[in-house]
C-alpha cells in the first residue's frame, strides 16, 4: 500500500531499525513491511560480510540492546592495559589497541577476541609476530629487531632496563611503553692509540702508538656503569701509556718493549675490569723518535758497532801472531820442517815464473833464495 514500508533483509545483510531516530531493534534476513504512514521508521542495512560494526553509535546499541546484544554481535571491550587479538574462523587479522570497544557481527565468520594483558609482558608471541609479518602490520604495531650472534640486546622499558635478550628475533607491543633496544658487541673489540707525545724518566720526547684487544664480559654492567665503555677504556690506555713511559729511560724503552706492554696491561685491566670489560692483551706498535734524537743513535749504534770490529779485528791479529810464533818455534827446533818451508816457498816462486833456468843444482837455488830472504 502507499503508507507502506517494505525493506528486504539479504543473507549477508542485517538491519537496524530506527523509529523517531531512536533504536528499536535488529532485523534477521528476511522481508519486512511498517505501515509508516508519516516516514518515522528507518532502516539501515549493513552488509555482515565485513564482520565489524561501521556505524558510529556502537555505545547507542549496547545500553539499547543489553542482554539481547550477544544474540547479533560480539562485544570486544578492552582494558587500558589489555591488547585485543581478534580471529576469524582461526586467523589473525586484526589487533585492537589498548581500552578499545568493538562490536563485530555474528553470522557470516566465527569472531574470536582474546585480551592478551600488557602488564604479563609486553613480548608478542613468535606465532603472533609470524602473522602480523604477512599482515604488514608488525612495524605498526611493535618494536621488532634481531639480535645478531655474538650480541647481546638490552631491552628497555621507560628508560628502565627490563632484561637481556640473548640472540634471535623479537617483537614487544608498542602500547602505552617506551620500548627500546641497545645492542652490545660480545665480539673481541681493538682499539688504536695513536700518535701519543711523551716524555721518558730521562726526558726524551717521542711518540707512541698502541694497540689493544677488548671484549665485553658483563654488557649490562658495560652499558650502565659508564657513559660509553669504548671511550673509557681508550682513556685509560692513554693514561697507562703515559705512565708507564715515565718510569722507564729510553735505553730501557728500546731494550725491554715486553716490560713495557706488561706495566699498561696490568694498569688497564685494574681500571676496566669491575665495568664488564677484559682486556685481552695491549702492544707498543712504533716507538717514533724526533729527528734530532735519531742522529744521535744512529751515531751511538755506529760507534759502537765500530768500536766492536776494532775488537775483533785486534783479537784476530793476535791470533794470527801468536800463530806465527808457534810456527817459528817449531822450525828452530826440526831442520825438516825448516826444510819443507822451503820447498813450500820454491813453489809459490815457481808458481809465478813462466821460466827457470837453475845453475848449480837445486841447493844454489835455495841457497839465493834465502840470501834473497835476507
Amino acid at each position: 500500500m502507499f503508507w507502506t514500508k517494505r525493506v528486504v533483509i539479504g543473507d549477508g545483510e542485517r538491519g537496524l531499525v530506527y523509529r523517531n531516530r531512536q533504536f528499536e531493534g535488529a532485523l534477521a534476513p528476511g522481508v519486512y513491511r511498517w505501515y509508516d504512514p508519516f516516514g518515522r521508521v528507518q532502516v539501515v542495512v549493513h552488509s555482515i560480510a565485513k564482520t565489524e560494526y561501521a556505524g558510529n553509535d556502537t555505545d547507542v546499541l549496547i545500553a539499547a540492546m543489553g542482554a539481547r546484544l550477544h544474540e547479533n554481535f560480539l562485544l570486544a571491550n578492552l582494558g587500558t592495559g589489555e591488547v585485543g587479538l581478534v580471529f576469524k574462523d582461526g586467523k589473525l587479522e586484526d589487533v585492537l589497541a589498548p581500552g578499545s570497544r568493538r562490536l563485530y557481527w555474528k553470522g557470516l565468520a566465527n569472531v574470536e577476541v582474546r585480551a592478551v594483558s600488557l602488564a604479563a609482558g609486553l613480548e608478542v608471541e613468535a606465532d603472533v609476530v609470524k602473522r602480523l609479518r604477512q599482515l604488514n602490520a608488525l612495524e605498526r604495531l611493535t618494536v621488532s629487531l634481531i639480535v645478531p650472534e655474538e650480541t647481546a640486546g638490552l631491552l628497555f622499558v621507560d628508560g628502565k632496563l627490563a632484561r637481556t635478550l640473548a640472540p634471535g628475533a623479537y617483537a614487544f607491543w608498542n602500547f602505552q611503553k617506551n620500548v627500546g633496544v641497545e645492542m652490545i658487541e660480545l665480539r673481541v673489540q681493538s682499539l688504536e692509540v695513536s700518535g701519543q707525545e711523551l716524555l721518558t724518566r730521562d726526558k726524551v720526547s717521542l711518540r707512541v702508538n698502541l694497540a689493544a684487544s677488548i671484549r665485553v664480559t658483563d654488557p649490562v654492567a658495560a652499558r650502565t656503569k659508564v657513559a660509553k665503555y669504548a671511550d673509557y677504556v681508550y682513556r685509560e690506555l692513554q693514561f697507562g701509556l703515559r705512565k708507564a713511559v715515565s718510569a722507564k729511560t729510553l735505553d730501557e724503552l728500546l731494550g725491554d718493549k715486553a716490560s713495557l706492554d706488561a706495566d699498561i696491561f696490568a694498569y688497564v685491566r685494574g681500571r676496566v675490569g669491575e665495568l664488564g670489560v677484559e682486556i685481552l692483551g695491549v702492544g707498543v706498535k712504533d716507538v717514533i723518535l724526533p729527528g734530532e734524537m735519531k742522529e744521535i743513535l744512529n751515531g751511538v749504534v755506529q760507534a759502537e758497532k765500530s768500536a766492536q770490529a776494532n775488537v775483533i779485528r785486534r783479537r784476530e791479529e793476535a791470533n794470527a801472531t801468536r800463530s806465527l810464533l808457534n810456527t817459528a818455534k817449531l822450525i828452530e827446533e826440526s831442520p825438516v820442517l825448516m826444510r819443507l818451508k822451503e820447498l813450500e816457498a820454491l813453489e809459490k816462486v815457481t808458481e809465478k815464473i813462466d821460466k827457470l833456468t837453475v845453475f848449480g843444482g837445486l841447493d844454489g837455488v835455495l841457497k839465493q833464495l834465502v840470501s834473497l830472504k835476507q
